[in-house]
C-alpha cells in the first residue's frame, strides 16, 4: 500500500453511489449501494492486471477499484467491505499467490441445507476462498440425488444417518444446480467430491448387489474409517461409478470432480490399484480434471490429475514424485489447516488426532516449505477442510471455521515474506464485533485481543 496524506479518506454510507460498466453490475450488488453514473465509488476493468488481481486508489473525494477481471473486481470489493465505513487514504495493489484457495465442507457425516451452504459461501468469500470442496458421500449418508439409483438418497440420505444419526438429508439435482449458481455468482468453484473406494458403506446399505456377496449391510452411524470398500474386480462397480461421475459432472461447470481415495484400509493393495486405473480417467472423458487424497500418488495419474495432501507426517515420497512428473498439489495438511481440530484441549466440539489447532498454528506456515520435493511451482494451492463429526448446527460450523479460516485463507492468498502475525492480530480482531453484531458464533481465541 503506497500512503497519501491521512487526512484523505472516503466515507461509505446510504448516500455513497458505485458507478460501474455493464460487466461489472453484478459485482457492485456486492456493496450494497446504489448505482449511479457518477458514483464515488467507480468500477472499472483493467487488462493490464492479472485476472484475480486489483488495484484500489482510495482519496478524500472517492475509491476508484480497477480488476483484471470480474473476479479480481469482486476481490477488491471484499477489501472495501473489510475496510468499514471509514477508508484511510492510499493505494492497495494486490493479487493471490496461489490459483486455488478452497475450504471444504463435509456434508455426508452431517448435512446442511442449501440455505446454509449459500450462508457459508457468503462468509467465506469475505476472505477470498474461491472454492468450495463439498464431500458429498461417505459411510454414513449420500447427499446427492443420481437418477437411476433413487434407494443412494431415499434411504442413505434418510432419517437416520450422518454421525449419530442426527444430520440426515440430501440434495436434489435442484438444490444442487442452485447451490452452484450462488457461488458462481460469487466466483466460488464447487468441488464435489464422490468418496471412492472406500468410504461407501451408505452405497452398500443401499444397493446390498454392489457388496462382494450381494448380503444386506447394516448402516453405519460410528466415525470409524476404513472398513468399507466398492468391488474391483465386478463390471457392476464401474457402471454404478460411470453413472455417477457422469451425472455429478454435468451438474457442475467448475472444472475438477474430487474422488477421494482416501484411508482404504479394506481394499488390498492390487485391488486399489486395480479400480484407480479404471477411475481416474473417467472424470477426463467428462471434461474434469481428477482431484484425490494423496493416496493416489501411488499410483499412475492422468496428466492433470491434483493430489491434496493431508497427512501430518513432513514427507511424502510419492507425493513429491508426482510432483516431479508434473501433476499439481493443494496442499491441506491437516496439523494446519484441518478445522475440525480442536483449538485447545478445552476445546467443546473438534477432535484432535492431529493436535490442537490455534489461530497462530494455522497461520505460522508455509506451503512451499511443507514437503521436500514439492516446491511452489508444484503448489495449485490450499484448502481448509472440515470434517463434520462433531458438528450438530450452523453455530457449531461457524464455530470450527471462524477465527481458523481467515489465518488458512491469508496463507493461500499472500506470500510468505508479506504476512506478519501481529499485523493479522490486529486486522482479525477487527471481526470479532461485526461476528458479534451478524450472529455469527466464533471461538474467542486468547491469542486475539477482541475488541
Amino acid at each position: 500500500m503506497r500512503p497519501v496524506p491521512a487526512a484523505s479518506f472516503a466515507i461509505i454510507d446510504g448516500g455513497t453511489a458505485v458507478s460501474a460498466p455493464p460487466p461489472l453490475e453484478g459485482v457492485a450488488a456486492h456493496l450494497g449501494l446504489p448505482l449511479a453514473a457518477d458514483g464515488a465509488i467507480a468500477l472499472a476493468l483493467d487488462e493490464a492486471l492479472p485476472a484475480e488481481a486489483y488495484r484500489l486508489e482510495i482519496t478524500a473525494t472517492g475509491v476508484t477499484l480497477a480488476g483484471g477481471s470480474p473476479q479480481g473486481v469482486f476481490w477488491g470489493v471484499q477489501t472495501l467491505r473489510q475496510l468499514g465505513r471509514e477508508l484511510p487514504g492510499g493505494v492497495i495493489e494486490d493479487h493471490p499467490r496461489y490459483a486455488y484457495r478452497g475450504a471444504m465442507l463435509d456434508l455426508a457425516r452431517h448435512f446442511f441445507t442449501p440455505a446454509q451452504i449459500k450462508a457459508h459461501v457468503d462468509l467465506l468469500v469475505q476472505f477470498k476462498i474461491n472454492h468450495l470442496h463439498l464431500h458429498l458421500t461417505d459411510d454414513q449418508g449420500w447427499r446427492l440425488e443420481i437418477p437411476g439409483w433413487p434407494r443412494l438418497t431415499e434411504v442413505s440420505g434418510g432419517p437416520g444417518t450422518g454421525v449419530d444419526g442426527a444430520g440426515p438429508g440430501f440434495l436434489t439435482l435442484g438444490d444442487y444446480a442452485d447451490v452452484v449458481a450462488y457461488a458462481a455468482d460469487r466466483f466460488v468453484t464447487i468441488v464435489p467430491e464422490i468418496d471412492m473406494p472406500g468410504h461407501v458403506n451408505a452405497v452398500h446399505v443401499a444397493y446390498p448387489e454392489l457388496t462382494a456377496d450381494g448380503r444386506p449391510v447394516a448402516p453405519r452411524t460410528d466415525a470409524e474409517v476404513g472398513y468399507s470398500s466398492l468391488v474391483a474386480g465386478r463390471e457392476e462397480t464401474y457402471t454404478f461409478v460411470e453413472t455417477v461421475l457422469k451425472t455429478v459432472a454435468g451438474l457442475t461447470p467448475g472444472p475438477y470432480l474430487h474422488i477421494g481415495g482416501d484411508e482404504c484400509l479394506s481394499t488390498p493393495p492390487e485391488d486399489y490399484r486395480t479400480f484407480l486405473e479404471r477411475v481416474l480417467p473417467i472424470p477426463g472423458r467428462f471434461g474434469k480434471s481428477v482431484i484425490g487424497w494423496h493416496e493416489i500418488a501411488g499410483v499412475d495419474l492422468p496428466e492433470d490429475a491434483v493430489v491434496q495432501y493431508w497427512r501430518i507426517e513432513a514427507t511424502d515420497d510419492a507425493v513429491a514424485r508426482a510432483a516431479a512428473d508434473g501433476r499439481r498439489v493443494i496442499v491441506s495438511p491437516a496439523d494446519r489447516t484441518y478445522l475440525d481440530m480442536k483449538y485447545d484441549a478445552d476445546t467443546p466440539l473438534g477432535l484432535d488426532w492431529a493436535g490442537h489447532l490455534s489461530v497462530e498454528r494455522a497461520y505460522d506456515w508455509d506451503p512451499a516449505e511443507r514437503l521436500p520435493g514439492v516446491g511452489e511451482d508444484a503448489i495449485l494451492g490450499v484448502e481448509a477442510p472440515l470434517w463434520s463429526e462433531t458438528l450438530r448446527s450452523v453455530d457449531d460450523l461457524r464455530y470450527l471455521t471462524f477465527p481458523r479460516l481467515p489465518a488458512v485463507a491469508e496463507v493461500a492468498w499472500s506470500p510468505r515474506d508479506g504476512r506478519d502475525w501481529q499485523s493479522f492480530r490486529e486486522r482479525l480482531a477487527a471481526f470479532g464485533p461485526r461476528w458479534t453484531a451478524g450472529g455469527i458464533s466464533f471461538h474467542r481465541s486468547p491469542e486475539i485481543d477482541w475488541h
